[in-house]
């Protein structure tokens, strides 16, 4: 049962092995006219079906892009919020914590090593015009 199911819902078309596989099961030579003419009519009723689901999906589908645009979502505002999202997420990582603080100490250790590298350079040359 499962497998009749899954395979009404597969959206990938026959392949030349499956289109085999149904031709050798029913040989166009073993039915007869009246079996022919039925399966012809439930092709084109299938065929049908299929042009009308086509029809109603690209139907829904540009009403899903109104409702967006109505609401203000386009592809740049979902670009920036998924980047948002994702830049968040990174930024709440143990990873990025951990690295954040690590740079941030040795940033402060730089500013003051500068710093005192400073003053001893302006220091040298107060000496050295004193004298």
């Amino acid at each position: 049962m499962e497998a009749q199911a899954r395979g009404l819902l597969e959206t990938e078309p026959l392949q030349g092995r499956d289109e085999d596989a149904i031709a050798s099961a029913d040989s166009p030579s073993m039915l007869s006219e009246e079996e022919k003419e039925e399966l012809k009519a439930e092709l084109v009723q299938l065929e049908d079906e299929i042009t009308t689901l086509r029809q109603v999906l690209s139907a829904k589908e540009r009403h899903l892009v109104e409702i967006k645009q109505k609401l203000g979502m386009n592809l740049m505002n979902e670009l920036k919020q998924n980047f948002s999202k994702g830049w968040h997420d990174v930024q709440t990582t143990t990873a990025y914590k951990k690295t954040h603080e690590t740079l941030s100490h040795a940033g402060q250790k730089a500013t003051a090593a500068f710093s005192n590298v400073g003053t001893a350079i302006s220091k040298k040359f107060g000496d050295m015009r004193r004298k």
